[in-house]
């Protein structure tokens, strides 16, 4: 293939992650045919049927828009055969796709996911990574096969992992460094083809799908580790711990290690202007931005006024 070939391309994908690869292709050379995206599903208080990004940036320009339920079906596969596409780039899309849809496409399927792999293989990876307390991250291109994220890998970039970075911040990066690099894979693409390398199975990690329960801190912990999940878990599902019996939730925080440790784990021990210093299971904790039931987020400090916290417990 002539590396200012244009391709017929077939995109997947449904969240905020899949938008910035998306425009890239449609601000290139190549021809995007079709958009596949999930179900509009209901969102908000109203429950209200919303559209996907992905599929809200397709419209914008005239792009065919797909939604099946399923691909394992003959007649959504038939559908995508008859776009004729070169190939599929698939970011965060949401759908399994059987082996007949990866082989449809003349190149076959070329996945955008947002990890070094094979470490972080699965449905949280950047979560995970800033959970862990990786030192950096990255983005790998990969042609796709049957198993779950196990497909040889054509390129990847890595990006460091700040101590300030929320799972926000690095999913930001992450998907414009996606887009720069299947734009640099595209460019290539039969070199890096025949060159594609296999995944180290004795190097995989998973990246487990995050849940509600897991978010609720544990005060015994090492404060580094209570920060990484605070981080890991913002925007969702957001660290918590209970105050008075009800959810507080945590935003922001950080490790005071001038500060001696005089409590128990979960014991408000100081209040300042900079935060509001809870005791874990080595360090101290600095709180700076809670957010009480039913309330908006607001400075940690903002929070205490009202209230006398210190020598309290948070559960």
């Amino acid at each position: 293939m002539n590396k200012t070939q244009s391709l017929k391309i077939i995109f997947a994908g449904t969240p905020d992650f899949s938008v910035a690869p998306l425009q890239a292709l449609l601000d290139s050379d190549h021809e995007v045919v079709a958009v596949y995206t999930q179900p509009d599903r209901p969102a908000g208080r109203g429950r209200k049927l919303t559209a996907s990004p992905v599929k809200n940036i397709a419209l914008e320009h005239d792009i065919p828009v797909l939604q099946p339920e399923s691909l394992r079906n003959e007649e959504a596969q038939k559908e995508l055969a008859e776009l004729q596409a070169d190939i599929m780039i698939v970011v965060a899309y949401g759908l399994i796709l059987p082996k007949v849809v990866l082989d449809t496409p003349k190149l076959g399927c070329l996945n955008i996911h947002a990890s070094l792999l094979p470490r972080w293989r699965g449905a949280a990876p950047i979560q995970r990574a800033i959970e862990s307390g990786d030192a950096e991250s990255g983005v790998t291109i990969m042609q796709m096969d049957v198993g779950l994220d196990t497909g040889d890998m054509l390129y990847k970039v890595t990006t460091p992992i700040s101590k300030n970075d929320s799972a926000q911040s690095l999913h930001d990066r992450l998907s414009i460094l996606g887009s720069d690099a299947l734009m640099a894979t595209l460019s290539d693409l039969q070199n890096l083809q025949a060159k594609a390398e296999k995944q180290d199975e004795s190097l995989v990690t998973y990246a487990e799908k995050l849940s509600k329960a897991e978010a609720q801190i544990d005060w015994t912990l090492p404060a580094g580790e209570i920060v990484r999940k605070i981080q890991a878990f913002n925007p969702w599902p957001v660290a918590f711990c209970k105050f008075q019996d009800k959810p507080l939730r945590i935003w922001q925080a950080s490790v005071a290690k001038d500060i001696p440790n005089t409590g128990i784990p979960g014991e408000v021990i100081q209040l300042e202007k900079s935060g509001l210093y809870v005791s874990t299971g080595d360090d101290v904790l600095c709180l700076t931005q809670v957010q009480p039931a039913g309330k908006k987020a607001m400075s940690a400090y903002n929070f205490a006024q009202a209230r006398q916290l210190i020598g309290t417990q948070l559960n």
